[in-house]
């Protein structure tokens, strides 16, 4: 298990981390993000959709609890688990009905149903160190292991 701390200072730094991530991940990838509102997992998506070569514009899956974004290579589904919590609600959310073999999940608020997860998941776990900065752990194999800044 490879670890990586990675501090960003704008947006625009998160997406270039996200997209270098993006261009590495294969068909059943399952990215889950842990921190707290407004740490940059949405923004983090919006690289890893770039990443994978998808042209959608991203936005949160606050409300609609997954988006799907599609393009020539892999798809992408974007969860949002805020309101979920733990085995029976994510059976009702249709999480399980998801092309997970064929596509990557990146999940936010994974921390709500880390127990139905699999041990491989890549862990991605976002803290504020101020209005810009953050701190960007990346726990996952050795495709990982050159991120560092």
């Amino acid at each position: 298990m490879v670890k990586q701390k990675i501090f960003t200072s704008s947006p625009e730094e998160t997406i270039a981390l996200a997209e270098k991530i993006g261009k590495r991940l294969h068909p059943g990838d399952l990215i889950a993000y842990f921190g707290g509102l407004g740490v940059g997992k949405t923004t983090f998506t919006r690289g890893l959709a770039k990443g994978l070569g998808l042209p959608d514009v991203v936005s949160s899956p606050t409300f609609a609890i997954v988006q799907e974004y599609h393009g020539d290579g892999l798809s992408l589904y974007h969860f949002d688990m805020y309101r979920v919590d733990g085995a029976m609600d994510l059976e009702s959310t249709g999480f399980y009905d998801y092309p997970l073999e064929e596509s990557v999940f990146a999940i936010e608020w994974a921390e709500n149903i880390v127990s139905q997860l699999p041990p491989e998941m890549i862990r991605i776990t976002f803290e504020r160190c101020s209005d810009t900065v953050r701190e960007i752990t990346i726990e996952g194999d050795e495709r990982f292991a050159d991120l560092g800044n």
